[in-house]
């Protein structure tokens, strides 16, 4: 029995002591640690792949300036406004915690979302057409969740149901939720969206250079194959949640975007097929006027 319950214990996953250090009075948190190395290769390859696409170089870099605080405030929205109760229900954490963004939530949708008009207002300021930025940046953001999700492990935060499995995840008892506290392992989600997204990269770069995909539909297929994951890692989760008709919001916003991503990737193919010529950049003054 000993030699068993040991077992178990070596081949589960260790969660992290801690999740932030003190650099002097500044402390270096884990969390952002991993969603800014996230946005710096998303920028740094979604340049790259513009570039390579006939695009100016330092366009991308342009737009993220508008898409990356849009996207944060937008994840940060979604997550605050889908989970309501934490922040402003009985016993809620208060306004204050809801600006924390360090101590995590960032909800995908509302980044995307948000982050899209952010680009949106950039692309337009720089005088090129959105749906090439998209495609550059698909396989970046992909790669951005496959990193920022590593943020959740060392918060110990939004893991799945109680599991044996070897790769299962400890977590603490002051992080395990109520009516589960008497479990030491759990599903490690966030590794299992964090492979899943690699996943996602890999088929992205493949389709694209297989099928020449053009006019947003790479972007397309990022938003559908999530949608496809999200699906069953959000089923596994056990962290409050509202629901509605007995499922997790997330899992009906997962099943509508991805079957709108799906409606407008075979629109699209059949309505442009093929990829669309870049335009060269316009001067900011013709933009502006």
């Amino acid at each position: 029995m000993l030699s068993m319950l040991s077992l178990e214990v070596v081949a589960s996953i260790p969660s992290p002591s801690q999740g932030s250090w003190d650099l002097g009075p500044i402390p270096i948190r884990a969390y952002a640690l991993f969603i800014v190395l996230g946005i710096i290769v998303a920028v740094w390859w979604g340049s790259r792949r513009y570039v390579n696409r006939g695009g100016a170089a330092g366009t991308i870099g342009d737009i993220a300036i508008w898409a990356v605080p849009f996207g944060i405030i937008g994840g940060r929205l979604y997550h605050v406004v889908s989970d309501w109760q934490l922040y402003f229900g009985d016993d809620g954490r208060g306004f204050v915690a809801a600006l924390r963004i360090w101590d995590g939530g960032l909800g995908i949708w509302g980044a995307v979302a948000v982050g899209g008009l952010g680009a949106w207002i950039g692309a337009r300021r720089a005088g090129v057409a959105l749906p090439p930025v998209a495609d550059a940046i698909a396989p970046g953001i992909a790669a951005a969740q496959a990193i920022g999700r590593w943020g959740n492990y060392f918060n110990q935060e939004l893991f799945g149901a109680p599991t044996t499995l070897p790769w299962g995840l400890e977590i603490e008892v002051a992080n395990r939720p109520v009516g589960y506290t008497e479990f030491a392992t759990f599903h490690p989600t966030f590794l299992y969206e964090s492979l899943w997204m690699i996943g996602v990269v890999l088929v992205l770069v493949w389709a694209d250079r297989r099928f020449r995909m053009g006019h947003g539909r790479v972007f397309a297929l990022y938003v559908l194959l999530y949608c496809v994951g999200r699906l069953w890692i959000e089923a596994l989760r056990i962290d409050a949640a509202n629901t509605i008709l007995g499922l997790r919001l997330n899992i009906w916003t997962a099943l509508i975007v991805g079957i709108g991503a799906l409606v407008y990737l075979v629109w699209s193919a059949r309505r442009y097929p093929g990829r669309e010529e870049i335009a060269p950049r316009e001067s900011s003054a013709s933009v502006d006027s």
